[in-house]
């Protein structure tokens, strides 16, 4: 198998095997009912989970095409680029897909912070007595 050209992500599927088509990595996804997968953002260099987001297909499609993150706002009903308005843009370094192809895992460079509340990871609030 070739190695990936410049702007393409080699993705990995709940098949093993890796491929290099957008359309056969997102064929390969199982969306939900409202035709979501949430997406877990994590820093490549450090492994900080950074955040959670949703994605559609296109969404998937837009991330793995630009080599940037981009998502769907359940709220908003519209596609978003992390860091389009913020600057704190996120440069994919890979997406793997979980054993069921219903999560990702998205392994990024991180400019800036990634929350929306200025910190760097948007888990940082803990819960009950940290036992």
């Amino acid at each position: 198998m070739s190695e990936p050209s410049a702007g393409e992500q080699t993705v990995v599927s709940p098949d093993p095997t890796p491929t290099t088509s957008i359309d056969d990595a997102v064929a390969g996804l199982t969306f939900d009912a409202a035709g979501l997968v949430p997406a877990v953002v994590q820093d490549e260099g450090d492994g900080t989970v950074l955040m959670v987001a949703w994605m559609d297909a296109e969404a998937v499609r837009r991330t793995l095409a630009t080599g940037r993150t981009w998502f769907w706002s359940r709220s908003r009903r519209q596609y978003w680029q992390k860091g389009e308005t913020s600057g704190h843009v996120q440069h994919v370094r890979s997406v793997t897909a979980d054993c069921d192809g219903d999560t990702l895992l998205v392994r990024v460079e991180q400019v800036g912070p990634a929350c929306h509340t200025g910190t760097r990871s948007c888990f940082s609030h803990p819960l009950g007595s940290g036992s």
